[in-house]
């Protein structure tokens, strides 16, 4: 569900706001330094705002984090989820508002990216792990990369058993298997919020991001029926 929402919050931000990115740090960091070079200060101050917001968001979700743990309150991530909720619906009003403008000002285009990188990087900080696994549900560089990591372990072990004569039944149970299928579903999901979400975007403009912020709405419900910090306690045991 996250990495869904933050797939379609990634795509209508890039379409919305001038083909800009909110999520993806190392493009935009490429983008910081090139616009640097060249002396595009506007784009730089562009580029700078959303990296700037992103680690802000992620810093203020750690701390929130951090801070519930402490006092034992384990149903904290419904604070981040429903703070990131709240910075997509004020983007889409004043988004919104300004689409009736020709163009919009410098100003209220840096708060529109200022709103959305912190949205981003207060969901990457809200849940980071499952079990041993390490997990980022607005980017999936990362997944791909671990992906790889695990499919080459699974295929090594594959190789191990041939080699000893072993059956290979039962071999989609193995660990590195497992971790390899969550990793890709992370990355479909991704790529699933981004494809609905340039759909949607065509019939419904930013309003369709009503749709994330729902869905921030129902993951807070659940945190506070089943949550994530003892979830993932309990994946932590079963390794």
């Amino acid at each position: 569900m996250l990495t869904f929402s933050a797939g379609m919050v990634d795509i209508v931000g890039y379409i919305a706001v001038y083909h800009w990115f909110v999520a993806h740090m190392t493009g935009d960091t490429v983008h910081l330094g090139n616009q640097l070079a060249t002396g595009k200060w506007s784009d730089a101050e562009k580029a700078g705002t959303i990296i700037g917001s992103f680690i802000l968001g992620s810093i203020l979700g750690r701390a929130v984090i951090e801070a519930g743990a402490r006092k034992q309150q384990r149903a904290i991530a419904s604070v981040t989820l429903l703070a990131e909720a709240a910075l997509i619906f004020t983007f889409i009003c004043i988004r919104s508002f300004a689409v009736s403008s020709r163009a919009i000002p410098v100003a209220t285009l840096l708060v529109l990216l200022a709103l959305l990188a912190g949205a981003m990087g207060l969901q990457t900080a809200t849940l980071t792990k499952i079990g041993p696994l390490t997990i980022h549900t607005t980017f999936v560089t990362g997944m791909l990369n671990k992906f790889a990591e695990a499919m080459s372990e699974w295929l090594f072990w594959l190789c191990d058993q041939r080699r000893m004569g072993n059956r290979w039944q039962g071999s989609t149970q193995h660990r590195a298997f497992r971790n390899a299928r969550f990793m890709a579903l992370i990355w479909f999901s991704y790529m699933l919020g981004s494809v609905f979400g340039t759909w949607a975007y065509s019939h419904w403009s930013v309003w369709v991001l009503c749709i994330p912020v729902t869905i921030l709405i129902i993951s807070a419900g659940i945190d506070q029926r089943r949550p994530l910090a003892i979830e993932e306690e309990k994946e932590q045991t079963q390794e």
